[in-house]
């Protein structure tokens, strides 16, 4: 693993061959209800008592609430001593039609098996229609013999789950490839994205964090400017020059870890 994603993996991002999508779907529904119930300032802790205590997202045995945690956990951190989720729980309760995209964009770079199929959902053209094998023969690919059939059909059925929940695709036997809501938080976070990778300025725009919109640079900058009047982030663009900033995203100490 090289020096720049060591750094990458103190704010969040996570590398290997498998993750959450091995076992489940990337849980939108317990996403939102458990949100529902928490401040945006919430401690692991919190989380952790919420699902395994109190039982808020409703799970019939100790240990299914056990898991449940464990794979919001993988997927998402749940821990605000990660940069990446504090910003993500951050821009959660800003604007509700966000947030399926928006879960979407964090899982992406938590789970290498969910992320291994993104360039394939971004290159299917919008009203094609998406067959489970095909999602099997991406996971497939880089080691043929690694999983049995059944466990690739199992994964991609969770895959195919989570782009259907956050609206890239549609149907349920047959599904569809569709444009997802797209809003300014999505694009605020994929700048983010593509800001901890080292992309600044008008490169934030053709990032593939926000080439998974599949919108025009037209459309970005729409959102973007939108972003900046909402003060999302800091938007500026002049003489052709393109500026974007990230107000109170990362405190100081991180911003120096980010660029040592």
């Amino acid at each position: 693993m090289d020096s720049s994603f060591s750094c990458l993996i103190k704010f969040g991002f996570k590398s290997g061959q498998s993750g959450a999508h091995s076992a489940r779907s990337m849980m939108l529904a317990e996403l939102q209800a458990l949100f529902q119930v928490t401040n945006s300032d919430a401690t692991q802790k919190d989380y952790e008592a919420e699902i395994c205590v109190h039982n808020t997202l409703d799970k019939p045995t100790v240990k299914s609430r056990s898991l449940t945690y464990r794979h919001l956990v993988d997927l998402y951190g749940m821990n605000p001593d990660i940069p990446l989720f504090r910003v993500f729980r951050k821009l959660w309760s800003i604007e509700l039609t966000a947030q399926p995209v928006l879960a979407m964009q964090m899982a992406l770079v938590r789970d290498p098996l969910l992320a291994r199929t993104s360039n394939f959902m971004c290159e299917t053209p919008e009203g094609s229609m998406i067959n489970r094998q095909d999602v099997e023969q991406i996971l497939k690919s880089p080691d043929p013999d690694r999983f049995s059939p059944a466990s690739l059909k199992s994964f991609a059925q969770n895959i195919n789950g989570s782009w259907t929940q956050a609206g890239f695709l549609k149907g349920r036997t047959k599904k569809f490839r569709v444009q997802p809501e797209v809003t300014p938080v999505n694009i605020a976070f994929s700048f983010f994205l593509g800001y901890l990778t080292g992309a600044t300025g008008e490169r934030l725009f053709k990032t593939t964090y926000t080439k998974l919109f599949s919108l025009t640079e037209h459309q970005i900058s729409e959102l973007a400017i939108a972003a900046g009047h909402r003060g999302i982030i800091d938007f500026k663009q002049s003489g052709g020059v393109t500026e974007i900033r990230f107000p109170a995203y990362l405190t100081r100490e991180e911003e120096l870890m980010l660029h040592e």
